[in-house]
């Protein structure tokens, strides 16, 4: 029974990962598309200033073992887990999430041992427990930019009063910082204390946005690196694409609200028959023994499996609404 059901769990996680990848791509594409032409807008608003050749020395905070942050930071791997940790906001470094993913897969591993005595169970404990660290880093960074999202529009509007009372857009940074929470504040701290211990601007923007991945601050330090090179109405800017990202986050909402029945139907259809298979299991372990143990019970139970998931991802394709 724990074969199988161990068997349920993976087939479901792999095709669930195979379709989200597959149903993202394009619009990670098109992300990447309007990125590098943002880039390149910056680029060409840059090219025309004349920058100094100041630069601020950025240490990290030393990890478990410096020599392993050291290598890993040259190495692509270790450079994107890196930049994970400081997008996600957690005080860790790269050796400490290497040491959290051991110990994680060697924990699970030693349940798996211990709960059953097969060969398989520690093999399998361990697979699991391997990226358990990195999918709550994942989590913990999805949420952080969830929650910068939420709190920028609000950023975007003291500026544009900063700048509309006559404050220099340095000075308004300085008071996004000061007035809002994190972590929004915390980012627009970083950039103001960059500026102010001689980076240029728009490094210090250019770095927010390596911080801050969200296309939304992307078009604001474009905007801004364009005002200051060929001038205009800054505040009036601001305000414009605060309304344009308010205006997004409330359609956002209202494809949620409307997408609410199709999306808890498809969680529930899902996860109904894993759990009634479990609770017969408890109530009439015979029973269930059969469908576990003959394979014409074992064939079931796999064609069970397929038609679940494409059942599930077909939900998922009719109740998601391009915005």
């Amino acid at each position: 029974m724990l074969i199988a059901f161990a068997v349920f769990v993976v087939v479901t996680l792999g095709v669930l990962g195979a379709y989200a990848a597959l149903s993202r791509l394009p619009d990670v594409m098109k992300r990447r598309q309007l990125d590098r032409r943002l880039r390149e807008v910056s680029a060409q608003a840059a090219a025309t200033a004349t920058t100094s050749a100041s630069s601020v020395v950025t240490r990290q905070a030393a990890g478990l073992t410096q020599d392993f942050d050291r290598i890993a930071a040259r190495t692509r791997g270790g450079a994107w887990l890196g930049r994970l940790i400081e997008q996600s906001g957690i005080r860790t470094s790269p050796a400490a999430m290497v040491m959290y993913t051991v110990a994680s897969a060697t924990a699970l591993g030693l349940v798996g041992a211990v709960v059953t005595h097969q060969w398989w169970a520690p093999v399998a404990g361990a697979v699991v427990g391997l990226p358990l660290p990195l999918a709550w880093l994942l989590r913990q960074r999805s949420v952080r930019m969830s929650r910068f999202e939420e709190q920028f529009p609000e950023a975007l509007d003291l500026l544009s009063r900063a700048i509309r009372a006559g404050h220099a857009f340095q000075t308004a940074m300085s008071m996004v910082a000061d007035e809002l929470p994190a972590p929004v504040g915390t980012e627009f701290k970083k950039t103001f204390e960059q500026q102010n211990f001689g980076l240029p601007l728009r490094d210090a923007l250019n770095a927010m946005i390596e911080r801050i991945p969200i296309i939304d601050v992307r078009f604001f330090v474009t905007a801004v690196l364009i005002q200051r090179e060929t001038g205009g109405n800054l505040s009036e800017i601001l305000d414009n694409l605060s309304h344009v990202v308010r205006e997004r986050f409330k359609i956002l909402r209202q494809v949620r609200v409307h997408t609410a029945h199709g999306r808890f139907t498809g969680y529930v259809l899902l996860a109904l028959p894993a759990a009634l298979a479990i609770a017969l299991s408890f109530i009439n372990p015979e029973h269930m023994n059969v469908l576990f143990r003959s394979s014409m019970g074992q064939t079931m139970l796999i064609g069970a499996v397929v038609m679940q998931t494409f059942g599930y991802l077909w939900i998922k394709r009719v109740i998601k609404i391009e915005v």
